[in-house]
């Protein structure tokens, strides 16, 4: 959700790589326009949701949520902590784990430090189920609003796919979570009160806005076409209570950030284009048993750690010959899995940046432990979900 540093012009590197795989011919033409309209409506649709999320940054609903988990709490830090995790899940799966990563952690961070609780566990949990918790609706992760068109090309339905793996994921997450924060968040803190929101009917209204696209997202409704009308209402209700923009018009929409992920879709096309999906079929497999979706998903889980899960999905999706088994594997493998490294997903290295620009210190070995723990576990629970309700 948030552009690449100024100083770090990637998104004119990616524009420059595209302009020229395609007016070369490296990418072929063909190609180029499968690739645009597979690509578009997700790149618009991430677009749209993004100006959800800073309006809703901006009329104070994360830390509102965040106050409420407090309040609910009731002083006991284990409630707090359990607030936390719920409000991390459903962020992920109704605002995707961009959102997550970028607008809830410095919620839950200063929350943390209001109550004199370890801010550590509870930021670690963030990024943890905004992870895991990304294969609950086509709109939790840009990997699976790729996938979504090729499932329901295939005649299946995402959420009749996907619910068993997500609930396994988000299940094992929890499990580990409060096994290992089990001392980290016990005792108690003086009960503290929030601040009052500045426009409580903005509040109200951008809450029933967002609950309203999440049962949207739900029945089927066109993904970008709820978003973008989610956004609409909002920019209209923001600007009518007179509130300021939460940030610049101009940083609304992420667009540097579209241009970089647009520019690895093309970069990614044409390997394939060259060759690529022979050798990574081959390291994929095929088949449908269970010791064979599991490979499919672990390819994909390494894929993503080594380079990202946005070109590793792209680069693996050939691999399923659009089965929706397979493609359900390759979403756990780069779905839930990217929690190795970093950079294994946007979502990670977001709120690593997060975390340093709200002071806290998260050295890379406590991602890579947490990773090593959790990645494992929820990746083979996924899967044998995923195998007993198909």
């Amino acid at each position: 959700m948030s552009a690449p540093p100024r100083g770090r012009p990637w998104w004119a590197l990616a524009l420059l790589v595209g302009v020229v795989a395609v007016a070369t011919g490296w990418l072929p033409r063909e190609d180029a326009v499968a690739l645009a309209e597979r690509t578009g409506p997700v790149l618009l649709f991430v677009a749209a949701l993004t100006v959800v999320a800073e309006l809703c940054a901006g009329a104070g609903l994360f830390a509102a949520a965040a106050a409420v988990a407090a309040r609910a709490a009731r002083g006991r830090r284990w409630v707090l902590w359990a607030g936390v995790v719920v409000l991390a899940t459903l962020s992920t799966a109704v605002l995707s784990l961009d959102t997550t990563a970028v607008l809830l952690t410095p919620a839950v961070i200063a929350l943390a430090r209001r109550t004199h609780t370890p801010p550590l566990p509870l930021a670690l949990a963030v990024v943890a189920l905004a992870n895991t918790a990304s294969l609950v609706l086509p709109v939790s992760n840009l990997t699976n609003l790729l996938a979504d068109h090729e499932i329901r090309r295939a005649g299946a339905h995402y959420l009749t796919l996907m619910w068993a793996p997500a609930l396994a994921a988000i299940v094992v997450t929890v499990i580990v979570l409060a096994v290992r924060d089990r001392r980290a968040v016990v005792g108690r803190y003086e009960p503290v009160h929030p601040p009052h929101a500045p426009d409580t009917v903005l509040l109200r209204v951008t809450g029933l806005v967002v609950a309203a696209m999440a049962v949207a997202f739900v029945v089927g409704v066109v993904p970008v076409v709820a978003a973008s009308v989610a956004a609409v209402v909002l920019l209209a209700v923001t600007l009518a209570r007179r509130r300021p923009l939460p940030v610049s018009p101009g940083d609304m929409v992420p667009w540097r950030t579209l241009v970089v992920v647009a520019g690895l879709f093309v970069l990614v096309a044409t390997a394939h284009a060259h060759g690529l999906a022979d050798v990574l079929h081959g390291a994929a497999g095929d088949g449908h048993g269970p010791a064979d979706l599991l490979r499919l998903a672990a390819v994909g889980a390494l894929a993503s750690n080594a380079v990202n899960n946005l070109p590793a999905f792209l680069a693996l999706d050939p691999a399923t010959a659009g089965d929706p088994l397979r493609m359900a594997a390759l979403l756990i493998g780069t779905g839930v899995a990217p929690i190795l490294t970093p950079w294994g997903s946007l979502a990670t290295v977001l709120w690593w940046q997060r975390c340093r620009q709200v002071l806290l210190d998260v050295p890379v070995w406590t991602i890579v432990r947490q990773g090593l723990v959790l990645a494992p576990l929820a990746l083979v629970a996924s899967v044998a979900a995923l195998v007993a309700t198909s």
